[in-house]
């Protein structure tokens, strides 16, 4: 609900209580130009763009500032006049009251002034936009188009800082290009806690320093560079890659642990190469942050993938892989508990659910897994422990089904050790045990299919391993550490032979002789709806916009 409603240029806007008037407006949809504001820091105020008029209540006067100006009427040309002009506000920290009017574009006052602050903003930036990794998307570039469209009438030469510093193993710093918006300054502050940087010097001599003996080496570094409205900031693994209005985004959900960040993939469709991972603010789950570690692992939508079906260890065709599967576990059914299927915390849920349910319903297994990452270290902030973006979506859709929570791979070890199993079929790559131990029990099975996205210990142990698409190249459903479920979208196209886990579980159920009815996404979809929680079908109802469907994926692979 609404607190009350501000006018802004003549357009009634909503506000919630502790509401700024450019919080109000960017709620709105309403865009006024700023450097120094970010929706998720402290509001200093002090690049001056936002500033705006604020009409005064009726019967109070509104606040007008002497100012000199140039006098057109004088008959000597350098001759001033003192003019009245009203004071402006910074919309970054006046807040919200019921019934304010606002002027922004329609305020000539504001209109010169916007133009007056970027110009200064420009008069020592160096002009080397043509190498500049922010150029495509630098609001320098964006507001001198917009507000001022004129050259700097400066003719002293500008104020030279040093450029290309490093300001650790991620961020290179170039004190030239840098407004002192103090973003990142307090990005280490404010969300970190590690006041790593500073200000040193004043006026035009300021420039951004790194405290003594310190570097830029906390868990969230490359939010400083995400922050910084100009190409101050860089990244070491972006610069110089590639050029923004070459690329493309999608959305999607970082893989890096179980909060799962709300991301966009930035792509090249010419190549279909992936260059990086920016944070898409979600309030719910990662507002507007995600941690290097994050930011950095768009990298395996194409490191070490598996895009060869494997069959005994050599490259095979995909059908040569399903017959050889095909026949290695044709006396499965002879004895079904002896037979394990290994649901993964990396893969989503359509994946884990449509082999779940072939398994239960036409294998009748009775032993499930979980396989996933090894635990690693987190933080008070977004870094969860378990690595692992999907483990509550396995026991989602355990409970849809009727099933005891899987079992971890150290229970599916002590089970090969008691002899109890004879077949395997799993889904992922990774193990949290060490992995010459898996790999010694494991080859001990009479039969062992792996649907891998990745090469890792269980693509290496698998008598037959199917290459399955990552989470970048398939739509899927993902339920963080909250329960969240959230969607992701088809960004890439499929490497090598990559399709779709659940589509290589259908495809090796109807090769073993079932007669498994879906041929395209949404008949999986409605199949999980059929099984889901009422309060599951609700959070599925209310999820994000659909995201494309993975047409290129659809259908069965032939055996």
């Amino acid at each position: 609900m609404a607190d009350g409603k501000i006018t802004l240029d003549g357009r009634e806007i909503p506000f919630e209580k502790g509401d700024s008037i450019i919080k109000a407006a960017k709620r709105a949809g309403i865009e006024i130009p700023h450097y120094c504001w970010h929706p998720g820091l402290s509001a200093p105020a002090n690049c001056r763009m936002c500033l705006v008029e604020v009409e005064p209540p009726a019967g109070r006067p509104k606040m007008m500032l002497d100012v000199l100006r140039l006098d057109p009427d004088s008959a000597d040309d350098g001759a001033y006049a003192i003019v009245k002009k009203p004071k402006l506000f910074p919309a970054c920290q006046i807040g919200c009251t019921d019934g304010m009017v606002v002027l922004s574009e329609t305020s000539e006052t504001v209109i010169e002034t916007r133009k007056s602050v970027q110009e200064l903003l420009l008069l020592n930036h160096p002009v080397d936009c043509p190498i500049c990794d922010q150029a495509g998307e630098c609001d320098l570039q964006d507001y001198w188009l917009a507000h001022q469209r004129s050259g700097k009438r400066m003719l002293l030469e500008p104020v030279h800082k040093p450029k290309a510093q490093p300001f650790g193993e991620t961020i290179v710093y170039d004190a030239e290009r840098c407004i002192l918006c103090t973003r990142c300054i307090r990005t280490c502050e404010e969300l970190v806690g590690d006041p790593v940087l500073s200000l040193r010097e004043r006026g035009n001599l300021a420039e951004v320093v790194l405290s003594h003996d310190r570097q830029l080496d906390h868990a969230y570094t490359l939010m400083t560079e995400h922050v910084c409205p100009v190409g101050a900031l860089t990244s070491k693994d972006f610069r110089f890659k590639a050029r923004v209005w070459f690329l493309r985004s999608g959305r999607t959900v970082c893989q890096g642990c179980a909060t799962g960040c709300n991301a966009y993939l930035d792509f090249d469709p010419r190549d279909n190469t992936p260059y990086r991972y920016r944070p898409r603010d979600n309030e719910e789950v990662n507002k507007y942050w995600m941690c290097d570690e994050g930011m950095l692992s768009y990298t395996e939508a194409y490191e070490d993938r598996l895009l060869n079906a494997l069959v005994g260890g050599d490259d095979a065709e995909l059908s040569d892989a399903l017959s050889a599967a095909k026949k290695q576990l044709q006396r499965h059914s002879e004895d079904p508990k002896r037979i394990g299927i290994v649901l993964s915390a990396e893969h989503p849920d359509e994946d884990n659910f449509a082999l779940a349910l072939i398994a239960k319903r036409y294998l009748e297994a009775e032993q499930f897994f979980v396989s996933g990452r090894a635990e690693g270290e987190g933080d008070d902030i977004l870094r969860d422990a378990d690595k692992n973006p999907n483990r509550k979506g396995v026991q989602q859709v355990a409970a849809w089904l009727g099933l005891e929570e899987p079992k971890s791979m150290a229970d599916l070890l002590a089970a090969l050790k008691d002899d109890k199993l004879d077949y395997v079929i799993s889904l992922g790559s990774r193990i949290d045990i060490p992995e010459s131990e898996a790999k010694s029990e494991l080859s001990r099975l009479k039969g062992f299919v792996a649907f891998c996205s990745h090469e890792g210990p269980l693509s290496k142990a698998a008598h037959i391993a199917l290459p399955a698409s990552s989470w970048a190249e398939m739509v899927g459903t993902y339920v963080n550490r909250q329960g969240i479920a959230q969607r992701t979208d088809a960004v890439l196209h499929p490497r090598g032979d990559a399709h779709p886990a659940w589509q290589l579980a259908v495809s090796l159920g109807r090769a073993l002789g079932y007669d498994i009815d879906w041929q395209r996404r949404a008949d999986l979809e409605r199949a999980m709806l059929e099984h889901a929680a009422p309060k599951d079908k609700a959070a599925s109802a209310d999820d994000a916009a659909p995201a494309a469907d993975d047409e290129a994926n659809a259908g069965e692979v032939e055996a």
